[in-house]
């Protein structure tokens, strides 16, 4: 499935030779949350929110990294989220990040868990959807959570789960985005090595991925 594809892949990012000692154990929890991502995103799909105003979503995501037992920053530019999940061993801080804002956009479709939330948009009435696959980003990226938060005992290094909001741009008059996320210091405490993000592609094959 593409979506237990582009999990195995964030979680190799972490580390080539954490990926390779573990390659068995990953595929096979990776595997094991699939259901659930799926069920994440459908969730996160039908109940969208717009740019700074991603308050139900940030708190599923607190939600779901607390259970994990992660250290959990809310409120990071408005409304994002930074989960911390700290390896048994020292090592290097990677970090992971997902956009968690949806558009103004009807959606058109007789899916189940199609999204029939309206908002406002800069003054306007709007319906509101995730027509650019940031609901898959963030089940993704909570599944990988998942994942590696039953690998803290062989993870080298620590792994900050950046969940960023108004990846679309703010709303006229207001700040956001990754920009207020660096302003307000989301790549220090602990300070990061590296950081990785993910965009799903509707044209790309299952099973495939690019990069760059």
């Amino acid at each position: 499935m593409k979506k237990t594809t582009i999990l195995i892949t964030l979680l190799c990012i972490t580390g080539i030779a954490f990926a390779q000692k573990n390659d068995k154990k990953i595929r096979v929890l990776s595997e094991g949350v699939e259901k659930k991502v799926i069920e994440w995103r459908r969730h996160i799909h039908q109940n969208p929110e717009l740019s700074n105003r991603e308050f139900k979503t940030a708190k599923y995501i607190e939600t779901h990294l607390r259970g994990l037992g992660m250290s959990v920053q809310t409120g990071v530019a408005k409304t994002g989220v930074v989960g911390i999940l700290k390896g048994k061993n020292p090592g290097k801080v990677v970090a992971l990040r997902a956009d968690i804002d949806a558009l103004p956009v009807t959606e058109r479709n007789n899916l189940s868990f199609k999204s029939n939330v309206r908002s406002t948009y800069n003054g306007k009435e709007t319906g509101v959807m995730h027509a650019c696959g940031h609901d898959s980003h963030v089940a993704i990226l909570m599944g990988v959570a998942e994942v590696l938060s039953q690998m803290k005992n062989e993870l080298q290094g620590t792994v900050k789960f950046i969940f960023q909001p108004a990846e679309e741009g703010a709303p006229k008059g207001e700040e956001g985005g990754a920009e207020l996320m660096v302003k307000e210091g989301v790549l220090k405490n602990p300070d990061v090595d590296a950081i990785f993000g993910l965009h799903i592609a509707a044209g790309l094959d299952a099973g495939k991925i690019t990069y760059k």
